[in-house]
């Protein structure tokens, strides 16, 4: 559907990755000017968590007044299953959510960190949007998938973004080598990520299941100064052990 102009266009908000750490960076240090005007104009916002929004929303308007009072912008949760269960497969309608940009307002959808909709809910709220005739509009902004790809020094030509892996230890050993497998033989880059607490467990996994060969990159704390990225051979990690961070982590493994 062709998006009409007498209707509201959805933004795509991204936001620092320093959700949830101890210290923030200057937020300009992440978001340009134009992506931090939208934000401090759109007075609708679908989002992950209503909190984390509006102390993101306070962060702008510590440099571009709000348009609206913080209390008086209106913040609209994603539900709880979808949070759980994703809402990338399309069995959320988000229609509903979109009242506003129907009667012709800007709205913005957002996530706790980084890109919403990208390793993120977010993507039934882009659907309906288009399903409903409105602009959709990506701002610029962090992406911590393709930041750890960049640095990871791996195939950035051919890669895959494969999600969460398997907490059981046996299942997820058989999905490491598949993925691994499917490294060696095509050269695409498999990316995931793990639950902060689960990192150390994750990592322990990869050094015990992957071939010696294998490149092996974890990237964490991207965009801080607490900023930790490194590839190696999976036996030059087992020669030099060290812990994983309990920071976000995105893990990649290659040839």
């Amino acid at each position: 559907m062709t998006p009409q102009a007498n209707l509201g266009t959805l933004y795509l908000v991204p936001t620092p990755l320093d959700f949830g750490c101890d210290i923030q960076s200057p937020i300009t240090d992440v978001l340009p000017q134009e992506t931090l005007l939208v934000a401090s104009r759109v007075a609708h916002w679908i989002t992950e968590n209503a909190k984390s929004t509006r102390a993101f929303l306070k962060r702008v308007d510590g440099l571009l007044p709000l348009a609206l009072p913080v209390q008086q912008v209106s913040i609209t949760e994603l539900p709880r299953e979808v949070h759980k269960k994703g809402d990338h497969a399309g069995q959320f309608d988000a229609k509903p959510l979109l009242k506003a940009a129907l009667a012709g307002h800007d709205m913005a959808l957002v996530s706790e960190a980084g890109m919403p909709a990208v390793a993120d809910p977010g993507s039934s709220v882009v659907r309906a949007a288009h399903e409903l005739g409105l602009r959709v509009v990506p701002l610029v902004g962090p992406v911590s998938l393709l930041l750890a790809l960049a640095a990871s020094g791996l195939n950035g030509q051919n890669f895959a973004f494969v999600g969460y892996l398997p907490q059981d230890g046996s299942a997820r050993t058989q999905r490491l080598r598949e993925l691994e497998t499917l490294a060696l033989k095509t050269g695409q880059t498999q990316l995931f990520i793990e639950t902060p607490y689960r990192n150390q467990a994750l990592w322990d996994a990869l050094l015990r299941g992957l071939q010696s060969s294998t490149r092996l990159a974890r990237a964490s704390g991207l965009t801080l100064a607490s900023m930790d990225v490194s590839c190696r051979s999976v036996q030059t990690w087992r020669n030099q052990p060290v812990g994983v961070s309990n920071q976000p982590t995105v893990f990649a493994i290659g040839k």
